[in-house]
């Protein structure tokens, strides 16, 4: 039986893929002054049109009603909600006021497959911190595939030199699974001193990835690096010192043992046999 140690958590996985989580509630969490951070806040700053589908999202009206907007306290935050509240409408809109790619990657990819990210980021204000990122990302599930693409692409026209792909472990993201690319990209691109903006990291990921995902965040939190990620996972969302902010009928700041990703979970692991009620 493998067992990996985690605070907050031990995680024993047993022959056949069978995994067992023992949860010791959090202790009192370490500070960070919000000056270090490199996003220090979200706000709406203009008036959305009632016509347009963005304000009928639970989080743009929820964060409309808060004057100084939503604020970020902690150098990782995990923002959880159901499907539709508008999770990754915030964070995508977000990446853009920074300056990052709609469609993923860093702030030098200009590539465009289709237009389809939303409006939001044209009614939002960030507040930027005192300090400058030197690295950056911006990682959305369902278009990571297109970045792998592009930097296949640029590689090919060799118009920068060294080729793009060594500073994603020098083997094509594309010739990689889903899960190994998106490590590869961690372990590799992500340099500290960094924002990293996640959307459902999860989504590549198994729960020994999504483990050793933390470690990695760990490693560059330590290297002055900021974290902003949605995520659905209850295996992400136990981080140490980690801010989780649900979004629904309002935003709100909870411990990740009340949230219902992770209570669904526990009662899953707790009781297997109960998923037949969800089965018709």
């Amino acid at each position: 039986m493998r067992r990996i140690s985690r605070p907050g958590y031990v995680l024993t996985a047993a022959p056949g893929g069978i995994y067992n989580i023992i949860v010791s509630y959090p202790r009192e969490r370490s500070k960070t002054d919000q000056k270090e951070l490199y996003i220090r806040s979200v706000r709406i700053s203009r008036r959305i049109p009632e016509e347009s589908y963005l304000s009928a999202l639970p989080v743009v009206r929820e964060l409309a009603k808060l004057p100084e907007g939503l604020r970020f306290d902690s150098r990782v935050t995990f923002l959880v909600g159901e499907n539709g509240v508008g999770k990754s409408t915030l964070i995508e809109a977000v990446a853009i006021a920074m300056g990052f790619n709609p469609e993923g990657g860093t702030v030098n990819f200009n590539f465009r497959t289709e237009d389809t990210h939303s409006e939001l980021y044209r009614y939002i204000t960030v507040s930027k911190g005192f300090r400058r990122h030197r690295d950056g990302f911006f990682l959305r599930a369902e278009s990571f595939y297109n970045v792998a693409t592009n930097i296949d692409e640029m590689d090919r026209e060799d118009l920068l030199g060294a080729p793009v792909i060594m500073s994603y472990g020098g083997v094509s993201l594309h010739r990689q699974s889903h899960g190994e690319s998106f490590m590869a990209l961690v372990k590799n691109r992500f340099g500290g001193n960094g924002l990293y903006i996640l959307d459902e990291p999860e989504a590549a990921l198994s729960p020994m990835r999504q483990l050793e995902l933390m470690g990695y965040i760990n490693e560059l939190v330590r290297q002055n690096s900021q974290f902003i990620i949605s995520t659905h996972s209850p295996i992400l969302m136990t981080f140490p010192d980690a801010d989780v902010i649900e979004l629904s009928d309002s935003i709100r700041r909870v411990p990740y043992f009340e949230t219902e990703h992770f209570r669904a979970a526990r009662r899953l692991i707790n009781a297997p046999e109960k998923t037949r009620e969800y089965l018709r």
